[in-house]
């Protein structure tokens, strides 16, 4: 067969519609926050991305008995919805430390709230679908009164003609999110004609309708189709029916490994045989199904059609791929020595495998020993072979990136935080090697504050978020500020919850500008006003702190509305005019300095940060003309305070009381003589 006339075609609209991507986001999400992660059945009928929460700790449970003794965790709702008695059981829950997310399809929950509205205003409800399905269970359970459920067009007939009490009141009808289309335009003419005063609510989903069509249309061009998805799955099964009655032949597989099942494989090679080089091959997948399992499928795929010649039968062919080695081909070998440059493998054919250090890891620190070891199974790609001296040249590395790359795409569809180390600074932005793979981020995504630099995090470990991907390509660009912003966002959020005025933290101060410095508390920042930072006259906040400093504030204010948060740093017990309250009183005479001269008179200091004013009337005994004539800046006086006034924070002094108590005292001196 010439596979270069072989065609492979992904349908236009196959894999995770909005509302399972929504609900699987929402369980990564949360185990990211760290509690322990619980599920009201399975989020979706996918068994591969089912089996990999649970390897991450995320556990499952199917009955309202086994929410009794849940605590300190977080129950999700599965994609196809609960009954209403399910969210009153998790509430019972909530002093256990028990927190109820809704994950929930939107599109379910619109047919939840028809029913509920409808069934207590009366109306027989009638649900179009599989009645043992949890998305239909799940509708059930908002229903008022008992709701009729029918699977398609024959037994709603039935219904309709046989209770013909129920064509004399009102009726409302819905269908399951994945119905079949084509059964649902039947039995719309059913309604139209038995029931025409019903009130019909088309609740299938605009992305089940454009997936069915989008296979119908595919299945039409095909002479194999490939449907992917959970074997338990409504809406995989409705697209493996739709797809059988428009092609010759068609298999149903969860993964790329089932290709290679016999009960598919015999499919396949029969459509192979029978329809020759000029094979269309097309592909689809249930709302369930990841698309990395889809571009699995797809290589695998056309694996065995590369592998396929057309002088032999393509079982043949297809027995004989197992063994046999050529460029490109990825294989699994066993390590049989490992020396200082290189390291021995058995791939299983009559050739001698080496793997050179620079394909082992690009880490030139490393030795093959670092790496692999004697008996290490490891999944190679041959890079080149040697016939005649019997030799194969293979590469670890590229493996790794590939299967890097998977994980890039999962991450990517699920929404995951990736860790990796900050390799090369590029042109534009930064290169980080995570699982063997290769992203780049660009500058605007490497740092959350512009005056940051990119490069200051080479060889640092990174977090990050994959929010481009180019699959043909093998590109990845991720976002290292996405990650930032959204920890920010969540300190934040319990900054707010938790937050009082007059409590107290630590921060670094991040900025100084002229009217304050900015100090972060914690993943948000607040504002020190120049005036909160000194009880003493400063012209700039750098004469007290510097960015850098860790300084303790205290909150003097907060406006939740507009983001903002007011402190401050200076302590009532450093107020100079508690010290002075303390230690001075009307009728002292104090050594003042004198600080500034007005034309009204001089300002003298006390102590640090109090200055009193010494008016021209009161610098002697004689009139002053001018303060400049008896008084200098710098000048040590001694004066007597005269008037307190703490609230509008004036003090006044005078020179002439002294001068004029002295000359008193001289003359009472004289007249005692």
């Amino acid at each position: 067969m010439n596979t270069n006339k072989a065609k492979i075609i992904v349908a236009k609209n196959a894999g995770f519609c909005f509302g399972v991507d929504r609900s699987v986001k929402i369980v990564y999400n949360e185990l990211n926050s760290g509690k322990d992660i619980v599920t009201y059945g399975e989020i979706i009928h996918n068994p591969t991305v089912v089996n990999d929460l649970k390897s991450k700790g995320v556990r499952i449970i199917d009955s309202p008995e086994e929410i009794s003794s849940l605590e300190n965790c977080t129950v999700i709702i599965r994609s196809h919805g609960v009954g209403k008695n399910i969210y009153d059981e998790i509430k019972k829950r909530e002093s256990y430390g028990v927190v109820c997310c809704d994950g929930t399809c939107p599109f379910v929950a619109r047919i939840h709230q028809i029913v509920e509205e409808k069934s207590q205003e009366g109306y027989q409800v009638i649900i179009m679908g599989d009645e043992e399905h949890p998305e239909v269970q799940g509708i059930i359970g908002f229903c008022q009164n008992v709701p009729y459920i029918c699977p398609d067009d024959v037994s709603l007939l039935n219904f309709l003609k046989k209770t013909s009490e129920n064509l004399k009141k009102k009726v409302a009808i819905v269908a399951q999110t994945t119905y079949n289309i084509s059964m649902w335009d039947k039995c719309r003419c059913i309604i139209d004609s038995e029931c025409p005063k019903a009130e019909v609510f088309n609740t299938i989903c605009n992305a089940t309708a454009e997936r069915q069509k989008s296979a119908t249309d595919l299945a039409e061009k095909s002479d194999l189709m490939i449907v992917i998805g959970g074997k338990h799955s409504s809406n995989t099964v409705k697209l493996y029916n739709i797809c059988s009655s428009h092609c010759k032949a068609c298999v149903h597989v969860e993964d790329s490994s089932e290709l290679m099942k016999d009960c598919a494989m015999d499919v396949i090679i029969s459509q192979l045989n029978n329809i020759g080089e000029n094979i269309n091959i097309g592909i689809t997948a249930g709302a369930s199904t990841p698309a990395y399992i889809i571009k699995e499928v797809q290589n695998q795929m056309s694996e065995i059609l590369k592998n396929n010649d057309e002088d032999f039968n393509f079982e043949e062919a297809l027995n004989a791929s197992f063994k046999k080695i050529y460029t490109g081909n990825r294989v699994k070998g066993y390590i049989t020595a490992v020396n200082n440059t290189e390291a021995v493998v058995d791939v299983g054919t009559k050739h001698t495998g080496y793997i050179a250090l620079s394909e082992l890891t690009d880490d030139p620190s490393l030795k093959p020993s670092d790496v692999v070891k004697v008996g290490d199974e490891v999944d190679l790609i041959v890079i080149k072979i040697n016939d005649a001296d019997g030799i194969v040249q293979l590469s670890k590395k590229k493996v790794d990136a590939m299967v890097g790359f998977d994980n890039l795409v999962k991450a990517y569809n699920e929404g995951t935080v990736l860790e990796g180390t900050v390799a090369n600074a590029v042109k534009g932005g930064l290169i980080v090697i995570t699982d063997g793979a290769k992203v780049f981020i660009p500058a605007s995504q490497a740092t959350a504050r512009r005056d940051e630099k990119p490069e200051s995090l080479l060889k640092q470990t990174v977090k990050f978020k994959i929010i481009e991907i180019n699959e043909q390509k093998f590109k990845a660009v991720g976002s290292i500020k996405a990650v930032l912003n959204a920890e920010k966002d969540a300190a934040k959020a319990k900054f707010w919850d938790n937050v009082q005025i007059g409590d107290t933290f630590k921060g670094e101060v991040k900025s100084i500008t002229n009217y304050g410095a900015f100090v972060d508390l914690g993943g948000i920042d607040g504002m020190v006003h120049i005036s909160e930072l000194s009880w003493n006259r400063i012209k700039h906040p750098s004469e007290v702190v510097k960015v850098g400093d860790v300084i303790e504030v205290y909150i003097k204010d907060l406006d939740k509305e507009a983001n903002r948060i007011s402190l401050g740093y200076k302590k009532d017990e450093d107020n100079p005019w508690v010290k002075f309250a303390n230690e001075y009183k009307v009728g002292d005479v104090v050594d003042a300095k004198v600080v500034s001269i007005t034309p009204f008179g001089a300002f003298a200091q006390i102590i640090d940060g109090i200055d009193g004013l010494i008016h021209i009337s009161q610098l002697d005994v004689k009139k002053v003309a001018n303060v400049k004539d008896v008084l200098s800046i710098g000048d040590e006086v001694k004066a007597k305070i005269t008037e307190i006034d703490t609230e509008k924070k004036r003090i006044s002094m005078s020179i002439r009381e002294l001068l004029e108590e002295n000359t008193d005292a001289e003359e009472e001196a004289e007249s005692a003589e």
